[in-house]
C-alpha cells in the first residue's frame, strides 16, 4: 500500500502544510467519508460546511478555506487540480504483461512490440502497429493497418476499424467503438445510394475517449482528435470532423459531419452542434444547448438550454409560449398605432 507524508504531498504539489507536515496518508477520499488515514479536499464552497466535521487526516483547500477547517490543511492556489495530482499516487496498479495471450489472434502480418499485452479473445489483424508498452484489453478489435501508439491502453472490447491510428498515451475505455462509417448517403429518387467512407480517423497523443464512444471514419480525409483532447462517455463524433487540441466534451454530446471545433472548448453534456460549422479556440457551451450557426469569437460562452422547473409554473409559460404570435400581432398593432398618434400629435 503506498503511504506518503503530508510534507512529501505539499512539495509534489507546490503547496504547502499547516499542522504537523509528518501525518502519514494513506488514500484519498471524500470530506465526508475520509477515515484517519486520507487526505480530502475542498474545491466546491457548498461542501464547506462538512470542514467541521470530516475525519480526514488532512485536507487540501485554498487560504480562503482555511479559518474553517479544524484538521491539518494542504493550501494550494487550485485545490482540485492539487487532489487530481495526489489522487494519481494511489491508483492501483496491477504487474505489468507482455506478449500475446494464447486465446487472441493476431494476424501473421502485424507488428506487436515485444513490451505490448493483447489481452484474451483479441482479434488484431493484418497490417495492425502497436507500439511499446500498448496493453489490449479482453475482447478488442483492431482492423488492417491500423495503428496503436506506444504507451496506450485499449481498456477492453474496444474496436478500431480499419485505417485507424491513435496517438501515444491513449486511454480508450470500453465499448468505444472508432473508424466506423460515417453516416453517408445520397438520395436518389426517394431512395438512399451509400457513399463510401474512404477516410480513416487519427487522434493524437494524451487522448482520452469514454465508454461507448463512437467516431466515425472520414469520407475522404481522415476524422481528426488532436492532441489532450478529452471525450466523455456516450458522445458521437462524425465523419470528417475536427476537434482541437485539449478540448473537452462531456456526455452525451453530438457533433454533426465536417464541423471544426477549436481548441480548448469546454462542450457541456447533450450538446448538439450541426454539420459543416466552425466554432473558434477557447468557446465553452453550456448543457442541452444546440448549435445550429458558427461560433467565430474565441472564449465566447453559448447557451441555450431550458432549465428544468416545477411542472405548474412551467405549463403556465407554455401557454404563453404558444401564444406568442397572437401576441407578437396585438403588440405591432399597438406600436402602429401608438406610432400614428404620435405622428398626428407632431402635425
Amino acid at each position: 500500500m503506498a503511504a506518503y507524508t503530508l510534507g512529501e504531498l505539499a512539495r509534489l504539489v507546490g503547496g504547502h502544510v499547516i499542522g504537523d507536515d509528518c501525518i502519514c496518508i494513506e488514500g484519498v477520499a471524500t470530506l465526508a467519508n475520509a477515515s484517519p488515514q486520507q487526505i480530502s479536499f475542498l474545491a466546491n464552497s457548498r461542501y464547506q460546511y462538512q470542514l467541521s466535521e470530516t475525519r480526514a487526516a488532512a485536507v487540501i483547500l485554498s487560504e480562503s478555506e482555511l479559518p474553517q477547517c479544524r484538521v491539518a490543511a494542504l493550501v494550494t492556489a487550485n485545490p482540485y487540480i492539487s487532489y487530481a495530482r495526489i489522487a494519481a499516487l494511489f491508483v492501483p496498479t496491477s504487474a505489468k504483461q507482455q506478449g500475446i495471450h494464447p486465446a487472441a489472434f493476431v494476424s501473421s502480418d502485424a507488428v506487436i512490440h515485444e513490451t505490448a499485452w493483447v489481452g484474451p479473445n483479441c482479434s488484431i489483424e493484418a497490417g495492425v502497429t502497436v507500439g511499446a508498452n500498448v496493453r489490449i484489453g479482453p475482447g478488442c478489435f483492431v482492423g488492417e493497418n491500423s495503428g496503436v501508439g506506444a504507451d496506450s491502453l485499449l481498456v477492453g472490447n474496444v474496436s478500431l476499424c480499419h485505417g485507424v491510428h491513435i496517438g501515444c498515451r491513449n486511454t480508450i475505455h470500453p465499448g468505444a467503438v472508432i473508424g466506423s462509417d460515417g453516416f453517408g448517403f445520397a438520395n436518389v429518387q426517394g431512395e438512399w445510394l451509400k457513399v463510401p467512407q474512404l477516410g480513416g480517423v487519427v487522434t493524437g497523443d494524451d487522448v482520452e475517449i469514454g465508454a461507448n464512444t463512437t467516431i466515425d471514419r472520414g469520407a475522404l480525409d481522415d476524422t481528426v482528435i488532436e492532441e489532450g483532447v478529452k471525450l466523455d462517455n456516450q458522445i458521437q463524433i462524425a465523419h470528417n470532423v475536427h476537434i482541437g487540441a485539449h478540448t473537452a466534451m462531456a456526455g452525451c454530446a453530438g457533433v454533426s459531419g465536417s464541423t471544426r471545433v477549436g481548441r480548448r472548448c469546454a462542450i457541456a453534456g447533450g450538446v448538439g452542434i450541426a454539420g459543416h460549422l466552425e466554432i473558434a479556440d477557447d468557446v465553452t457551451i453550456t448543457a442541452m444547448s444546440l448549435v445550429l450557426k458558427s461560433i467565430r469569437e474565441p472564449g465566447s460562452v453559448y447557451s441555450s438550454g431550458i432549465p428544468a422547473e416545477p411542472n405548474r409554473p412551467w405549463n403556465r409559460r407554455l401557454v404563453h409560449f404558444r401564444r406568442l404570435d397572437e401576441m407578437a400581432a396585438r403588440l405591432k398593432s399597438v406600436e402602429h398605432q401608438l406610432g400614428t398618434d404620435i405622428n398626428k400629435q407632431e402635425n
